[in-house]
């Protein structure tokens, strides 16, 4: 697998570590999402139709994880469970607690303090992708699985099951244009709306509302551009991605430990909801 080319013109400094490492995760992952976590929780706000659907079908009274749960969205989508979320971002958790969701708390996909076995589902959307190895990539698929209940067939109990989501290779009739023969391990880049880099995160007072403004926010996560001598207020980060191809997420998780319950594509997304084997 090669390493993509440090990118031209990012905000965030340029660390000189190993591809593959914790380190090249924290400079082009986790400090990205330190400095843009507000911008991007505003984009975040409707659950994905699969995800909404997982959540619901869950009988009520279980008790789930959310692993990379961002400003927390996921967490109150079914009132009748009860979920605990995580994030590697402090600052998006405090976004979370200010939303006033369910639990959540500062945590890495590699290391959850949880207690093994002791979960009835669990959720992972869109986090593990960033993770820069095989290796790791497949234990962090390893640690979310860990959490599950395990079945019990003589007594006809299931076990727990996670949904997890990635970004697809397979991307040709989206503006990004991906595609199978592609490079698999990119950079993609975020533009700060000048709001955000104005006020430190927030929307000025008297500005657009915050529906308004959550759009013009997604309008610009779709369209990411160069800046020019008109938008030189605008600052773009850029984070890693791991494009999976198809099939690559199952294969994961089976070399995880686990086993794949069903699985598919969702617009640019590819998906499993998995179990212990």
């Amino acid at each position: 697998m090669s390493e993509p080319n440090p990118p031209a013109s990012s905000s965030s400094s340029t660390v000189a570590v190993s591809h593959g490492s914790e380190g090249y995760e924290a400079a082009h992952v986790h400090e990205v999402y330190q400095q843009i976590a507000p911008h991007f929780s505003a984009t975040r706000f409707k659950p994905w139709p699969i995800v909404e659907r997982f959540l619901r079908e869950m009988p009520t009274g279980s008790v789930g994880l959310d692993v990379g749960c961002g400003n927390g969205k996921y967490l109150t989508v079914n009132p009748n469970v009860y979920m605990i979320g995580s994030d590697r971002s402090s600052n998006l958790i405090s976004i979370a607690h200010e939303r006033k969701t369910n639990e959540s708390f500062v945590a890495d996909a590699l290391d959850l303090p949880h207690p093994e076995a002791r979960f009835d589902f669990a959720i992972s959307i869109a986090v593990i992708h960033h993770f820069s190895s095989p290796e790791r990539r497949i234990a962090s698929i390893k640690s979310i699985l860990a959490t599950l209940k395990k079945g019990t067939p003589d007594q006809n109990a299931p076990g727990g099951r996670a949904l997890i989501y990635v970004w697809a290779l397979e991307q040709k009739t989206s503006r990004r244009g991906w595609d199978e023969g592609h490079a698999q391990d990119v950079f993609v880049p975020w533009v700060l709306s000048k709001q955000y880099s104005k006020s430190n995160g927030k929307v000025k007072e008297g500005s657009k509302g915050h529906h308004q403004a959550s759009k013009d926010a997604m309008e610009l996560q779709e369209t990411p551009q160069e800046t020019d001598a008109k938008t030189s207020k605008e600052v773009i980060y850029q984070r890693y991605y791991h494009l999976y191809r198809k099939g690559e997420l199952e294969e994961d998780i089976v070399a995880a430990g686990g086993c794949v319950l069903e699985s598919g594509y969702e617009k640019d997304n590819w998906w499993a909801i998995c179990g212990q084997l």
